[in-house]
């Protein structure tokens, strides 16, 4: 290469670098203030829409409709998944990013404009059903995108690594939600709070619109999809070209690795909703109503500290998957979980606000180690022309059979036991599920394509 050639060649590598860097921290700022408009919810179910929203019903009923209005954003996550994978494997990842994000922002900013039960009775669950389950289609939308945006921009010896940026939103979601929450419920009373305190957090979405026009107008589709795109351009016809039915496309040919892609969330999203979702009402309830009489707000202060150190093991892990695979991370972390279910609820029982730290600690390690490589490894299980609809499916599948539904089991565990063992056995059994589906997939990055330069992670593992 000469001196005249080199100068361009090098300030263009600079520039996709730059490019890259701002995509990552598009992605990071976008999953965790989306992560945090579905998260804030929850605290919400958990502390004051019982009283908010049910207010005729018992205690007990009041947070199990409260919880059950939690799990109709689950419920709707599998077809939002659906409808942006559909679409984002026919006209790109970009477009159906831009759409979640917009929509999240809006129901979630309407949730905090929303009258109270007292002021207009039955139209308030109604219309509170109603936003969640708009929470729930543009969650289920988006995970998709962005970790496909990450990963298939990224080089193909760093897709673990990128694709954390992506998955870190969601303890940095917590954190941002848990932050909030205490800010606006410090030093107010409580009936200020359940009146208007608790809103605040709600129109505090309001910041996701800058990140949405950002990724709209800076950010372009990934050069995977951007290939077939040409491909059809260029009217070739062999399987590389964009899927016309990709979901038909990818549930015919990949039903088996859909299935065992969902089971490998099954550890991780037990472990932790049963923490910020079960273990908020369990815990800030008082003695006489089966709950353990704790501080509202250290149970959410030790929340935010495992959240914080999170993101951290996330992307070790992710980036460790480039280096040893993909599947040893996610084997050690649901195996720690395992190990963990019973210690978690003996420390957390103890009422200690710091043995609940490291109860909640030690759980977020496991679940870290699990989730941080899934946005590479989901990806890479499945060919470009599918991919954002069999990975969104397997992802949000996951979400509706296990993390929606998990404060709710755990909820009636308690009362009709009166004991937590049995939610540690639920753990176990999800534990279970993990390890097994990831013994029975293929791993997608072997050391024979982490030691050739060359080769590509997933490219076997997806046509096979």
């Amino acid at each position: 290469m000469t001196a005249s050639t080199s100068g361009p060649a090098v300030a263009d590598a600079s520039a996709r670098r730059k490019a890259h860097r701002k995509l990552l921290t598009a992605g990071l700022i976008g999953s965790s203030i989306e992560w945090y408009d579905f998260f804030v919810y929850g605290t919400a179910a958990a502390l004051v829409f019982p009283t908010v929203f049910f207010p005729q019903s018992s205690a007990f009923a009041a947070t199990l409709l409260a919880f059950s209005t939690f799990a109709v954003g689950f419920i709707a996550r599998p077809l939002g998944g659906i409808l942006a994978g559909h679409y984002g494997d026919k006209i790109g990842r970009k477009p159906m990013v831009v759409i979640c994000l917009l929509l999240m922002g809006v129901a979630t900013f309407a949730i905090g404009c929303l009258p109270s039960a007292h002021t207009i009775g039955a139209a308030a669950p109604i219309l509170l059903v109603s936003l969640r389950f708009l929470q729930g289609l543009s969650c289920g939308g988006q995970w998709g995108g962005i970790v496909l945006l990450l990963t298939e921009s990224a080089g193909p010896k760093k897709r673990g690594f990128a694709g954390t940026f992506g998955q870190m939103g969601v303890p940095l979601g917590l954190v941002l939600g848990n932050l909030m929450m205490i800010a606006a419920s410090t030093g107010m009373p409580d009936d200020a709070f359940e009146s208007w305190g608790w809103r605040v957090p709600f129109w505090f979405s309001i910041v996701l619109f800058p990140v949405v026009l950002y990724i709209h107008t800076k950010v372009e589709d990934s050069p995977e999809f951007k290939q077939l795109q040409n491909e059809v351009e260029a009217k070739r016809e062999d399987s590389g070209t964009v899927a016309q039915a990709p979901l038909a496309e990818a549930v015919r040919g990949h039903w088996r690795r859909i299935l065992l892609g969902a089971g490998l969330l099954a550890a991780t999203n037990s472990a932790f909703y049963v923490a910020i979702a079960g273990f908020v009402s369990y815990g800030s309830q008082p003695a006489a109503k089966g709950g353990l009489g704790m501080d509202r707000d250290v149970i959410l202060t030790c929340i935010m500290v495992t959240s914080v150190v999170m993101p951290l093991v996330i992307m070790w892990a992710g980036k460790m998957s480039d280096r040893v695979g993909r599947r040893p991370l996610i084997l050690v972390g649901a195996g720690a979980l395992m190990v963990w279910a019973f210690p978690f609820f003996w420390l957390a029982e103890t009422t200690n606000g710091p043995l609940l730290c490291v109860a909640m600690m030690v759980s977020s390690v496991g679940q870290a180690l699990t989730y941080g490589p899934l946005a590479a490894f989901m990806g890479e299980l499945f060919e470009p022309r599918v991919r954002y609809s069999a990975a969104s499916l397997a992802y949000q599948l996951a979400a509706v059979v296990v993390s929606g539904f998990t404060p709710l089991i755990m909820t009636a565990i308690i009362a009709d036991t009166r004991s937590t063992s049995g939610v540690s056995l639920f753990l176990i059994v999800m534990a279970a599920i993990t390890l097994a589906s990831a013994f029975f997939l293929r791993e997608t990055n072997p050391r024979e394509v982490r030691e050739d330069p060359d080769a590509v992670p997933g490219r076997l593992a997806a046509t096979r």
